[in-house]
């Protein structure tokens, strides 16, 4: 628990300021407060004790009560902004340190994470602490001063009977460390049901359109229900047991308070007499009884706040745990020092390279991958599904590490180059095309933040995206709307080629691209690819012989392994795999086109 506090505390930064000046301004309200009935014993004792000063006394009291009330309510409301302040401002920046942390981490960091967690960390999670946080600024500072103010003033006036409140204290906080022990497990529980619970909903918000298509809301919505079922019932248990600690709290300090008042009385009764002018004189007064019972009141008070405290920081402490668990974990793949930032040419090579998810993994992925493409080359890659040509090619821009074995762009090794010079150079399109919200313009310079009007034409022309842009009514101005729900699946597939292009890349990726365009558009993008951009090395992994039968080598993958390459004529020659592809796919097909998604 330590760590994780000094992990979290590194994010109040600037609010240490107002997080400090909290705790001051609560000392005082306490402290305040538990004089006021302490003042008003003595104003009520000072009349009966003496008749002649009685007005005097009365108005001297009175005027530090009321100074007394002023200086506490003008405390707390200080007290509230600085700790509203300090809190939403922690939460504010740990929310930034966990999505800074995030966009640092590496695919494997994310996977181990996976993204619904990590969204219920910036959120649900951040929410308790910051919670938790206030509470502790202003009542955790609040809930000891005012007990041992209450606790100080209780022996100040009758120090046998105040030894009542101290002994209920320990029997109280055995139960509710018991309490809490009890109570732990179930909150660890609950995160993680929350994670899967976000997880159902950002699958269904991000699929909607097939689960309506296959009309399987009946089937989501029990999904959902049965994630919230679960949620609910691990929060009720836990809650059933934490509710105890009010009712607990109050029967205890209630005896307490019975047995001072019956003790107290008995004092009274048996110590207080008449003086000569008509006062009461004794060792024990009914007002200093009055004082006591109010602090016993105050020591409740203290105690029921502290509880509650209690139940937020049991709650947060597995929310604290999981967001220092992120922002402690260091990402897998890191720039060097003094890194290489200068790639030379697009040429890349696999030196024995073999790579598996985790360590803990039995099989490879990838296993004895030798490889050597020459700068400008346009390499093919084919294979069935799982045959990892996508992880194969997540090596080159270190999105993964290898775990045996070297990759080398531009004859250096990518572990020696700085991360940001790396990818800058590889250009990757992804199967999972995504565009955000905003103009077509505004998507584009995600590849090129300063690319000029005409950059970014010359761009969509060689992907065959300028016409259907011009088609629109506001041309490079469409807005998309988020996610790119508004274009097809290859016109989305044409703007983020668009966009790779845009970085004048030394190596570009094309990861099955091209899926959801008919072959006649595929075929004027690879021949603009070859005429425009003849430098940059091109690798296209494709379903269809036709997208990579042209390309200077191709590589035939299946289990991790590749069984096959060559050009198209060597492998029709020397590969009984490709031919029977080849031959599936043009078999009764040589003059149709396919049609854009």
């Amino acid at each position: 628990m330590a760590s994780t506090v000094k992990t979290l505390i590194k994010s109040v930064r600037e609010y240490k300021k107002p997080s400090i000046i909290t705790p001051f301004f609560m000392a005082i309200e306490a402290f305040c407060e538990c004089l006021i009935p302490f003042f008003m014993a003595k104003m009520i004792d000072a009349h009966a004790l003496s008749q002649a000063n009685a007005m005097h006394n009365i108005l001297t009291y009175g005027g530090i009560l009321l100074a007394l009330a002023a200086i506490s309510m003008l405390s707390g409301g200080f007290a509230g902004k600085f700790a509203a302040t300090a809190s939403c401002g922690f939460a504010k920046n740990l929310r930034h340190d966990l999505f800074y942390k995030v966009q640092k981490f590496s695919f494997s960091n994310v996977d181990k994470f996976s993204s619904s967690s990590l969204v219920t960390r910036l959120t649900t999670d951040v929410a308790n602490v910051r919670q938790s946080y206030q509470m502790c600024l202003r009542i955790a500072i609040r809930v000891p001063l005012q007990f041992i103010f209450a606790i100080v003033m209780s022996f100040v006036i009758n120090p046998s009977l105040a030894w009542i409140f101290v002994a209920v204290v320990p029997v109280l906080g055995v139960l509710i460390f018991a309490i809490v022990r009890y109570v732990m497990p179930f909150f660890r529980r609950i995160f993680k049901k929350y994670d899967a619970l976000n997880n159902s909903v950002q699958e269904n918000v991000s699929g909607i359109r097939v689960v309506k298509s296959f009309v399987r809301e009946k089937h989501e919505t029990e999904k959902f229900e049965k994630a919230a079922g679960e949620v609910r019932n691990d929060f009720t248990k836990a809650e059933k047991i934490l509710a105890l600690n009010a009712p607990m709290m109050t029967l205890f300090i209630n005896v307490a308070v019975l047995i001072i008042s019956f003790f107290g009385a008995k004092l009274i009764m048996n110590t207080g007499t008449l003086g000569s002018g008509g006062e009461i004189v004794g060792e024990f007064l009914p007002t200093e009884l009055s004082a006591l019972i109010t602090y016993g009141v105050q020591i409740l008070s203290a105690l029921m706040m502290f509880s509650m405290v209690f139940v937020m920081i049991t709650m947060s402490v597995e929310s604290a745990r999981r967001i220092a668990e992120v922002l402690n974990e260091e990402s897998s793949v890191v720039s060097p020092e003094k890194g290489v930032t200068d790639v030379k040419d697009g040429s890349i090579r696999f030196e024995d390279v073999s790579f598996k998810y985790s360590k803990s993994a039995e099989n490879y992925a990838l296993a004895d991958i030798d490889l050597t493409i020459n700068s400008g080359d346009t390499i093919g890659i084919l294979g069935g599904t799982g045959s990892s040509k996508t992880t194969l090619i997540q090596l080159i821009p270190r999105l993964y590490d290898v775990t045996d074995g070297a990759v080398y762009v531009g004859g250096v090794n990518v572990k020696d180059y700085d991360l940001d010079a790396l990818r800058k150079a590889v250009a990757v399109v992804l199967q999972k095309n995504v565009l955000f919200s905003g103009t077509i313009k505004e998507n584009l310079r995600w590849g090129d933040e300063s690319a000029t009007d005409e950059e970014i034409e010359r761009v969509c022309k060689l992907a065959q995206a300028d016409e259907f842009i011009r088609s629109f009514p506001d041309g490079y101005d469409t807005f998309i709307e988020q996610g790119g729900t508004n274009v097809s699946g290859g016109q989305k597939q044409r703007l983020c080629i668009a966009r790779a292009l845009l970085r004048k890349p030394k190596i570009l990726i094309l990861d099955d691209s091209t899926s959801a365009v008919d072959t006649k558009t595929d075929a004027l993008i690879r021949h603009a690819f070859k005429e425009e951009i003849p430098d940059t090395t091109k690798i296209i992994i494709a379903q269809r012989v036709s997208s990579v039968e042209h390309a200077d080598k191709i590589l035939i993958l299946d289990g991790g392994k590749i069984i096959a390459q060559g050009n198209h004529n060597q492998l029709m020659e020397s590969s009984d795999v490709y031919r029977e592809i080849y031959e599936a796919q043009t078999k009764g097909n040589d003059n149709k086109e396919g049609g854009e998604a």
